[in-house]
């Protein structure tokens, strides 16, 4: 059929095709105005993961946001060793749920082993834009737990006595956060699955097929995530970021890391948090040293600057209480390198020579005893 051909012309004309063109459009976009040093993509290696960025958004965007009923909601796994968002972490599994926050659920899952399970409702994560957000959490020490880990809870605007996590204007989602100290990073096995399921309390019927329309807006849904995840994502300078964000490359600041996370997106309210920015050359390594505070759970994570771990099916690019080797007093020494050093507690930047360095203490008992950082050469170590 040439392009010339006015049955082909009224196909183009379908609200679906013009959908995709505009997708087409938006990552035109955002190659021009997100990849470069304007984002801080200086390098190929930089410039590199904005574009695995990209293609992780598109891919949780079709996944996650394209074919989104709020009628009839699914819970999907957000993260895996092949897609990498907003912060992902070896040592946790994470589900989203689309929902109207009229509507009432029930959710049916089971702990499956996790040290901590939590759901939080999202504000402002409608039709494929990121969360502004959270407005409920609910975590394993508040609702009931059944001897062999199972659990039923009921997401509504309206109150329940018991294991119920509140809906109001502005829910668009439900997130749900399970975490494992073991051995070997849980994330790690992309077939991993918690038992976890939520069903509207009154039963819409069978949903319609997708329809001209519905593939549009589902098209817009994914637009809308990922210019979010790219061109929209804040780039905030230094003096507005959280406290807990050191402003000095290679230490932290160890002063306020337990302010509260309700104000940010897809953040955990039960976590407290430390991060800085990581630079270093081929023969350097950085030293941590430290001791963990009386806490539910608590690893540390390299990022790239797009919030992605390096790849982690095959090396340690994080390391959880459980994973670490400790001194005679409790504490610890965690070396970062590009290269093995030979001692305990190695972790892998897989080359990358900057990044981030993100610490996660979640219900803590106590502040944490401060992380000290050294920079020094990797052939002084082993």
């Amino acid at each position: 059929m040439s392009s010339s051909d006015p049955t082909k012309a009224a196909f183009a004309d379908d609200a679906a095709a013009r959908a995709y063109a505009e997708l087409s459009a938006a990552l035109g976009e955002i190659e021009a105005g997100y990849i470069g040093p304007d984002r801080g993509m200086h390098s190929p290696e930089e410039r590199a993961a904005g574009r695995y960025l990209i293609a992780n958004a598109l891919q949780h965007g079709f996944q996650c946001w394209f074919d989104v009923d709020p009628e009839r909601p699914v819970f999907h796994r957000w993260l895996s060793p092949t897609k990498k968002l907003l912060g992902d972490n070896p040592d946790a599994v994470y589900y989203g749920a689309i929902v109207d926050p009229e509507g009432s659920y029930r959710i049916r899952g089971n702990i499956h082993g996790a040290c901590y399970t939590s759901f939080a409702v999202e504000t402002g994560a409608m039709e494929g834009h990121l969360s502004k957000g959270v407005i409920a959490t609910l975590n394993d020490t508040e609702f009931d737990i059944a001897e062999d880990g199972s659990y039923e809870i009921i997401a509504s605007p309206e109150p329940r006595p018991r294991n119920w996590l509140r809906l109001e204007p502005g829910a668009g989602s439900i997130t749900t956060r399970h975490y494992w100290e073991w051995e070997s990073s849980v994330a790690a096995d992309p077939t991993f699955h918690v038992p976890l399921t939520i069903d509207p309390i009154e039963d819409p019927g069978p949903a319609p097929p997708m329809d001209d329309a519905a593939i549009a807006a589902g098209i817009q849904r994914v637009i809308n995530f990922v210019r979010g995840a790219t061109l929209d994502f804040p780039d905030l300078p230094p003096e507005v970021m959280p406290a807990w964000v050191s402003n000095e490359i290679n230490r932290f600041d160890n002063s306020a890391y337990d302010e509260s996370n309700a104000e940010i997106g897809f953040a955990a309210v039960d976590n407290a948090y430390l991060q800085t920015r990581y630079e270093l050359e081929a023969d350097q390594a950085l030293i941590m040293r430290g001791r963990f505070p009386r806490c539910r759970f608590a690893n540390v994570v390299l990022w790239n600057h797009r919030l992605q771990t390096p790849p982690y099916r095959h090396r340690r690019v994080s390391l959880n209480r459980n994973q670490v080797q400790y001194q005679e007093d409790g504490s610890f020494e965690m070396v970062i390198a590009h290269r093995d050093p030979g001692v305990p507690n190695w972790i892998d930047t897989a080359g990358l020579r900057t990044g981030m360095i993100f610490w996660r203490f979640l219900l803590p008992e106590e502040n944490a005893p401060p992380i000290e950082a050294e920079v020094v050469n990797v052939d002084s170590l082993g």
